[in-house]
């Protein structure tokens, strides 16, 4: 029983000096493979990207091209026609109707009254120009948040006593002031607690800063200097200031006391 129970143990296989390497050698040539493979596939990749961009460009030049050449084709078949036939800006028009002829001749008088005064006559009229361009540049009302604070502004002075409710035999219901007023809000003393929106303060602080950087182009433009250049004016223009700023950033440790030699005039 004792023989046969160690016979049953020997089949062990046991791991010789030379199986080590070649494992070894087999763990390193399948990472050789899967590095390989890796990089045949960022190459195929890169390709791809390559061809793929190239496309696109190609169609964009294509797109670009096309309608150049449709452009083209429409001005030189209009200048045909015109040439052909000297009523056919007459004829043209007759698909136009009465009030989209006068619209248009008001854009064009509009366009032209703006473009002859363009220049600065005096503060008044800027000041006009401003607002008007202001006012045409404001976003349109929300209605929705306006009838909101409305009916909010309605009900706390319903609830103060300034308001009185009404509810007619149909069921509406309205307010009244005592100056008779429908749905009409009494007029209050301002309010600190007025808070606006953060789209509103947004809105402003843009609006400024686009002001502020309008201004700063225009000084620059007419070679006026800005509030915080100081000193003697070393430049000519402003790309020319931007380069000796540069140049000063690196070499005014070195340059100083030769800059201030000169001044006092004691340089050899």
């Amino acid at each position: 029983m004792a023989d046969t129970t160690e016979q049953d143990a020997k089949p062990v296989t046991e791991v010789t000096a030379t199986d080590a390497p070649t494992d070894a050698k087999a763990a390193l040539a399948a990472r050789m493979a899967r590095f390989k493979s890796l990089q045949a596939a960022k190459e195929s990749g890169r390709k791809a990207t390559e061809r793929e961009v190239r496309d696109a460009e190609d169609r964009s030049e294509r797109l670009a091209k096309l309608s150049k050449l449709a452009d083209a084709q429409t001005k030189a078949s209009y200048k045909l026609l015109k040439t052909d036939d000297p009523d056919f800006e007459r004829k043209r028009n007759w698909d136009y109707t009465v009030e989209e002829s006068e619209s248009w001749d008001k854009r064009l008088a509009k366009k032209t009254r703006a473009r002859d005064n363009n220049a600065f006559a005096d503060y008044r009229g800027e000041a006009n120009k401003v607002y008007k361009r202001q006012i045409g540049q404001m976003s349109k009302v929300d209605l929705a948040a306006y009838a909101e604070e409305k009916a909010t502004k309605l009900q706390r002075q319903v609830q103060a006593g300034l308001l009185q409710l009404v509810e007619t035999d149909a069921g509406e219901i309205y307010t009244v002031d005592s100056l008779g007023r429908v749905n009409t809000a009494v007029e209050e003393e301002y309010s600190h607690d007025h808070k606006p929106s953060k789209e509103a303060i947004d809105r402003l602080v843009g609006d400024i800063e686009k002001s502020e950087k309008a201004r700063l182009e225009a000084r620059r433009k007419r070679g006026i200097r800005d509030e915080q250049d100081q000193g003697d004016i070393t430049y000519i223009n402003q790309k020319n200031k931007q380069f000796n700023d540069k140049l000063g950033r690196f070499y005014n440790r070195y340059t100083t006391e030769i800059r201030e030699s000169f001044e006092r005039g004691t340089a050899i």
